[in-house]
């Protein structure tokens, strides 16, 4: 079949895969036009054109992108060849100036790959040891078992030259011997020569030249096609056992997905029902493994579901808590203006009582604040419920309506229950300043209160380890060593940093005492999120520095030591605004009565509102925990399937997306070839019958250049036939031992000769090589043997 472009320059400018594959009927088919069969084959070629053209343009442009191309025929063996431009060295039309290197390296991508058998095509009247396709070839293939040689366009050379002993492997030679053929010419191709006829004269052409009538049967393209399958056939058995492990690698990666879309049944009545009881029931059991934790699914990047909602709980929440709890300034201010307030006009009374109204509004107003943090916790849990439903819903993706409807649903029952939620915490706040208990047995009254430290007391007993963690100093100057990342361990009393988690090489312990943390703005420059601690004294915290700068990879790890810094006894500064009315601070005399007196409401106020805190700290969890989650965990095992079956016809939201079915299809489509396929290999690896690799051979004239080449290296001229021809040695080591009177080395077994010739002269015997054609004169042609 004639349908591969011809013509001057370069025409061939994409690579074209064309698998060749043995069938009844005759056509052929483009990847790119499915389910278009072609049986014209001047239309293949116009598809060819066309096709090239459109990716690279009509001026001479050129593009890696292979045209796919496959031909069902009964006259081909089964076999798949890849046609690759030549190499240009001067770029003409629209290519680039490094045309050829953009070639070579478009012939590497297909020639590199193991499993690939390279065609190294030079034509007869070239210089065969300047050809660029042996030389790519052994730049993959060193050793050249990969590598067939043909020699193209032998009608074509000087008169008076042949390629005699190239075909033969003598000169030049290959592992696996040169091939040589007779395509048709330009001119025969202008006037519509058949390939038939063409074939029939290229077997002509053999037979009667009488430098290549006695090796007619190994020449040729019939003789080609056969040896490219016996090699293509030796290469995929040798290949086949890595090849048979990836194909069954790659069905058990399949076979479990697969095993679902086996059982599938669509003119089943009752499959939409099934699958979508079986989708309610998967998507609740994945909900409630990711909100009380699980072995399998288990996610490594972040905290989700339940372990993000019990971090909000312990310590989001409680951090948050004292960030609104301690403001000394603000607080003790307060308290002065509420003594004050409360006395009124009567100021002389001011030394005898400590007023016990001025500690209840004071502790209502704290009460109050508390608000804020516990709706805040409800939002975080609320959203961490949200973002779990959607994690949940994308094993859904394969019915898209169904997986809205679950979303939808499921989210507007977390909003509703939110409110409610919400509601509950305000309840409890208000209970809460209802009524100020101050026979609470833990409160420490009025006579305690006036004996008591103002010190905080530290929450954490002892000197135990409250974290450990690695933590980069931020604000060490680069003279200094710059930023350096240490491994930190904080405990009750103290914050100490080692070089490595090992903890045998301590840098520094920092006492806690006075030290409070504050958060430091994120710097243009730096992707770490920062807080930093000071000392209250205005001291140096450490060496030259008020203030030591901790970094962290994320907010969530910044809140996680502030959180733990809490525990330690290390609270949030939360500096006051000044006051924009100036001297108010000084409208009020602090003498010591009144200093006593806001002491002693100052240590009231902190009693009760830790008595509050511990139960606010344990009751709201709760509350969210049974309105929230564990409602809406009993929302879905009870209730989510009676709302999707109200809310949508069954059939529209069982209904399966595009993708989905297409990669049903594909899925089932690939398991069945990956069985064929492993099907087949057993039959190759029994029935198949591989002929041994020729033994290596000097082809050291591929790596280096030929001192003194002539005119034609490839061919010698054979001024008589009554001398046996010379070669040069030089630059070359021995000759290879030529096996007589079989085939040349590295030529596949086949017939010596198509008939019997003449008897052989003794000259031939001396060389040690093939026997030579007997001398004849040189006018007398030899007959064609029957």
């Amino acid at each position: 079949r004639d349908f591969l472009p011809r013509g001057s320059g370069i025409v061939t400018r994409r690579p074209l895969v064309l698998q060749l594959i043995t069938a009844k009927t005759e056509y052929a088919e483009f990847l790119h036009c499915k389910g278009r069969k072609f049986t014209d084959f001047d239309e293949v070629r116009q598809e060819i054109e066309v096709e090239t053209d459109r990716i690279t343009g009509v001026n001479k442009g050129i593009s890696s992108i292979p045209i796919n191309l496959r031909i069902y025929s009964p006259h081909v063996l089964s076999l798949t060849l890849i046609d690759l431009p030549g190499i240009t060295k001067v770029p003409v039309g629209d290519q680039p100036p490094d045309i050829e290197q953009q070639i070579r390296e478009m012939i590497m991508q297909f020639i590199a790959r193991e499993n690939c058998l390279i065609l190294a095509v030079t034509p007869a009247n070239t210089d065969l040891a300047n050809s660029d396709a042996l030389k790519l070839a052994k730049e993959v293939d060193p050793q050249g078992l990969r590598t067939i040689g043909v020699i193209t366009k032998l009608d074509l050379m000087d008169e008076g030259t042949d390629a005699r002993e190239i075909l033969e492997n003598k000169l030049l030679p290959l592992r696996r011997g040169y091939i040589g053929v007779v395509n048709r010419s330009q001119k025969d191709i202008d006037g519509k020569k058949d390939i038939k006829a063409a074939l029939l004269a290229e077997r002509k052409f053999f037979l009667s030249h009488p430098a290549y009538r006695h090796m007619a049967d190994r020449m040729g393209t019939p003789y080609l096609q056969k040896v490219l399958n016996q090699q293509l056939t030796n290469h995929i058995r040798d290949t086949l056992p890595a090849f048979r492990s990836k194909l069954q690698s790659q069905l058990l990666s399949i076979e479990h997905e697969v095993e679902v879309y086996k059982n599938f049944r669509p003119e089943d009545p009752t499959r939409k029902t099934k699958a979508l009881l079986q989708m309610v029931q998967q998507f609740s059991v994945d909900f409630e493994k990711r909100i009380e934790g699980s072995g399998d699914q288990v996610d490594t990047l972040e905290l989700s579901g339940g372990a993000k909602i019990n971090r909000i709980f312990h310590e989001r929440f409680p951090f948050e808590l004292v960030k609104m709890e301690f403001n000394e300034k603000e607080l003790r201010r307060e308290i002065s203006y509420a003594i004050k307030n409360i006395h009124g006009i009567r100021q002389v009374l001011l030394c005898l009582f400590t007023p016990d109204m001025a500690f209840e509004a004071i502790v209502k107003k704290q009460i109050v604040k508390l608000k804020g943090p516990c709706l805040k916790s409800v939002d975080l849990v609320m959203q961490e419920l949200i973002n779990t439903v959607k994690k949940c819903t994308k094993k859904l993706a394969t019915y898209p309506r169904l997986c809205e409807e679950t979303e939808r649903i499921v989210a507007n029952h977390i909003r509703e229950r939110e409110e409610k939620t919400k509601d509950q915490v305000l309840l409890l706040i208000d209970i809460q300043v209802s009524y100020i208990n101050t026979n609470h047995e833990d409160f420490i009254g009025f006579a305690n209160a006036q004996q008591r430290s103002s010190q905080v007391n530290k929450s954490a007993v002892g000197n135990q380890v409250i974290r450990k963690g690695w933590l980069t100093i931020n604000n060490i100057g680069i003279m200094k060593g710059g930023s350096k990342e240490y491994w930190f361990v904080l405990t009750a009393e103290s914050l100490s940093w080692y070089k490595d988690d090992e903890e045998k090489e301590k840098k520094y312990m920092l006492p806690l005492d006075n030290l409070k943390v504050r958060d430091v703005e994120k710097s243009f420059m730096s992707s770490k999120h920062i807080f930093a601690l000071f000392n209250t004294e205005q001291r140096n915290v450490y060496k030259d520095y008020r203030f030591l700068e901790l970094a962290c990879d994320s907010q969530e790890e910044v809140d996680s030591w502030k959180a733990s810094l809490l525990r330690a006894g290390v609270y949030p500064d939360k500096s006051s605004t000044e006051n924009d009315e100036n001297g108010q601070a000084d409208n009020f005399s602090m003498d010591p009565q009144l200093e006593r007196q806001v002491e002693t409401i100052r240590n009231l106020v902190d009693s009760y509102m830790s008595i509050i805190n511990k139960c606010i700290r344990d009751l709201i969890p709760k509350t969210i925990m049974h309105l929230m989650i564990n409602n809406v965990k009993e929302f879905i095992n009870a209730e989510l399937l009676a709302h999707l079956y109200s809310s949508e016809d069954q059939n529209t939201l069982m209904e399966e997306s595009a993708e989905q079915a297409q990669r049903r299809d594909e899925m089932l489509r690939m398991y069945q070839a990956l069985k064929e396929a492993l099907a087949i290999i057993g039959d190759i690896s029994t029935s198949t019958v591989s002929t041994p690799a020729p033994p290596p051979v000097d082809d050291s004239w591929l790596q280096q250049p030929r001192r003194s080449p002539p005119a034609s290296p490839s061919y010698q001229k054979r001024p008589t036939l009554n001398n046996p021809p010379t070669r040069p040695l030089s630059g070359r080591g021995p000759a290879p031992a030529i096996p007589s009177p079989g085939p040349q080395s590295g030529a596949p077994p086949v017939p010596f000769r198509p008939g019997p010739l003449p008897p052989f002269p003794s000259g031939g015997e001396a060389l040690g090589g093939p026997p030579q054609v007997p001398s004849r004169p040189t006018r007398a042609p030899p007959s064609i043997p029957r």
